[in-house]
């Protein structure tokens, strides 16, 4: 059997497994199933409303329990309505998560992604009257198109399909001119209307996930800084690094997306416009719940402050967490100064017999006199100083009369007056620019050796400059030596 065919499907093993495991599943085969999924569709996902507090979930609960045992006896549910909310909040269901919001004393309730999803799939089992078919063929191939176009890299067919899309809407504008205005029938508008419906139902849905995803990341995060045997620097580089992955994940950046295109003034105008207009539409006059569609992105808004909120919990533990740890490493060091302190005074009072330590003493170095050597008398060296007359009409002696001095002052006012300027430090090559040498090669040598005697100079040998003089004769000399920087002393 082909191993990519048995990774892309779930086999024998993964569904037993989520059969065993998965919230969900365990949601279906309880035995107070309806009543949980019921009171769940009426408390959260009916209202769209996230984040309830126990006494009102207790008291909703209480009117569901009060109407089920007046229909089918008071030993149908004999529980009472807060152990039913401490049973389904338990980590053995983990059907509704239950936790605490800064500065109320009051537990709050949100559904879990897993007991959503079980809610949805319930929903669908009741069937529909109408089944949007036209309008997710339509959304298939807007996005299909999109995809396709704006993945293509070649120039002339993008412009021809930009070609295409404007001769068609040109063609639109033409016929609306004409009085040819093509309206959509009530059967299509009701099939468009009811997928927008169900896709924001959908992404509300994610948000639930997505924070999901966060608060693992929040829980690793916390086991990993509370087992973690490495340095600060080590443990701080992987939680980075995990912040990183999700922030780069695939659901991470769509997240991120989402929320610039929320926070966009433009988009949301732009939104609130289309869906004031929607509710506006004839064919859609008798649709139930038509305007609660305009509020669909103020139901968003809470959904993703919340994810947001999620992230910023995380970062604030973190730092709480390394803020604590740093303080029981400080705490661990003054125990250790106090123990040595407390251990010199005991040693004072009480001290202990025999040598102590042992510290050398100092000394000084002894030089006997026979160690010096006498005094032996120095050797008269007889030397020929005999001068025999050479002929030398030919020599030019000129040589030894041209003799020139390289002052090496100049050459600092040259470089100074180079880093005057604004810069921090200058090349050779840059002083000489504007300085040009004068007196050749002896005047390069000169400025080697004051680099050779600053600190405020470094010679780079892996690095090449050439600098070109001019002789009185009008020729071009050049040299090629190691780099030279001079800096400015601070």
């Amino acid at each position: 059997m082909d191993r990519r065919h048995t990774e892309d499907r779930m086999d024998y093993y993964a569904i037993n497994a989520l059969r065993e495991n998965h919230a969900g599943w365990s949601l279906l085969r309880a035995q107070n199933a309806p009543l949980a999924i019921s009171f769940f569709m009426a408390a959260f996902t009916g209202p769209n409303q996230r984040n309830l507090g126990r006494q009102q979930l207790i008291d909703s609960l209480d009117d569901v329990l009060f109407g089920l045992r007046d229909a089918y006896g008071e030993d149908k549910f004999p529980r009472q309505a807060a152990e039913y909310l401490d049973d389904w909040a338990a980590p053995e269901r983990a059907w509704l998560r239950k936790y605490y919001i800064q500065g109320q004393d009051e537990p709050r309730y949100d559904l879990t992604a897993a007991a959503e999803d079980v809610v949805r799939w319930v929903e669908s089992l009741r069937g529909r009257d109408f089944v949007a078919t036209q309008s997710r063929l339509t959304s298939i191939f807007a996005v299909l198109e999109r995809l396709v176009q704006q993945s293509e890299t070649d120039p002339e067919v993008r412009l021809k399909e930009l070609q295409s899309q404007r001769d068609n809407i040109d063609a639109e504008m033409r016929r609306i001119r004409e009085g040819n205005i093509r309206v959509m029938t009530a059967p299509e508008a009701l099939d468009h209307f009811q997928q927008l419906t169900a896709l924001a139902k959908d992404l509300l849905s994610d948000f639930r996930e997505v924070e999901q995803n966060f608060r693992k990341l929040d829980r690793q995060v916390r086991e990993q800084i509370a087992t973690w045997d490495g340095t600060q620097g080590e443990l701080l580089e992987s939680i980075f690094a995990n912040q990183q992955d999700i922030s780069s994940s695939l659901q991470g950046r769509t997240f991120q997306g989402f929320w610039d295109y929320l926070m966009s003034p433009e988009s949301r105008r732009k939104l609130q416009e289309l869906l004031q207009r929607a509710t506006r539409i004839e064919a859609l006059a008798q649709t139930d719940n038509l305007h609660a569609v305009t509020n669909l992105h103020q139901d968003w808004l809470p959904a993703v402050e919340q994810t947001q909120g999620t992230v910023r919990q995380l970062s604030q533990q973190m730092r709480r967490l390394l803020d604590d740890k740093v303080f029981l490493e400080n705490k661990r060091i003054m125990q250790l100064i106090r123990s040595v302190e407390s251990g010199a005074l005991a040693t004072r009072e009480q001290p202990p017999s025999g040598d102590f330590m042992t510290i050398a003493a100092p000394s000084v170095d002894i030089i006997l006199p026979f160690e010096r050597p006498l005094y032996e008398p120095s050797r008269r060296v007889m030397v020929d100083d005999a001068v025999e007359t050479a002929d030398d009409a030919d020599v030019d002696a000129g040589a030894l009369f041209s003799q020139f001095h390289v002052d090496k002052e100049r050459l600092k006012a040259n470089i100074d007056a180079v880093l005057a300027k604004g810069a921090e430090q200058a090349t050779l090559a840059e002083i000489t620019e504007e300085h040009p040498v004068e007196q050749g090669l002896a005047e390069i040598v000169a400025y080697y050796q004051l680099a050779t005697e600053s600190d405020w100079a470094t010679i780079n040998p892996d690095a090449e400059q050439r600098i070109a003089w001019q002789l009185e004769d009008g020729s071009i000399r050049e040299a090629t030596l190691e780099q030279i920087i001079f800096g400015r002393p601070a």
